[in-house]
């Protein structure tokens, strides 16, 4: 079984966050050939920054993304990234949205995120047994 765990240069990480997004005013404008059309440049763009989508959803009114983000880009930068050029590459291929939604605003302004990874009682369990762990060698020190 491979491991989660990814490498860049000088870190080791496993950075995955679950992100989700809406059209501006929540009209539910995703269907049909938006949908297929949105999802598509959405991987697009996920590959041409090198993200992996771990899981993705284009509902009729948002957006659902599980993307491996590395540490070295920001989840503010990559969601600011793949909303910006989605939205040009929409209003390119479809012009009837532009009387929708003037100004080239087709995402809302914010977003939701939730990092997404090892479990919290998982971490809080290593703690504490890292510090027995530091404790018992100090311990010995102390005597030896």
């Amino acid at each position: 079984m491979p491991s989660p765990l990814r490498k860049l240069s000088h870190t080791v990480y496993e950075c995955k966050y679950h992100i989700i997004w809406v059209p501006k005013y929540r009209f539910k404008v995703m269907d049909g050939a938006i949908r297929l059309f949105v999802r598509d440049t959405i991987r697009r763009l996920c590959s041409w920054k090198r993200l992996e989508i771990i899981q993705g959803n284009v509902l009729s009114d948002h957006i659902h993304l599980v993307l491996e983000i590395p540490p070295n880009l920001s989840v503010s930068s990559v969601v600011g990234f793949l909303k910006g050029k989605s939205a040009i590459q929409v209003f390119g291929k479809f012009q009837t949205l532009r009387k929708r939604y003037w100004g080239m605003h087709f995402w809302s302004t914010g977003y939701f995120v939730s990092t997404v990874g090892v479990n919290e009682e998982q971490v809080v369990k290593y703690v504490r047994w890292q510090q027995r762990k530091d404790e018992q060698s100090d311990q010995q020190n102390l005597f030896n």
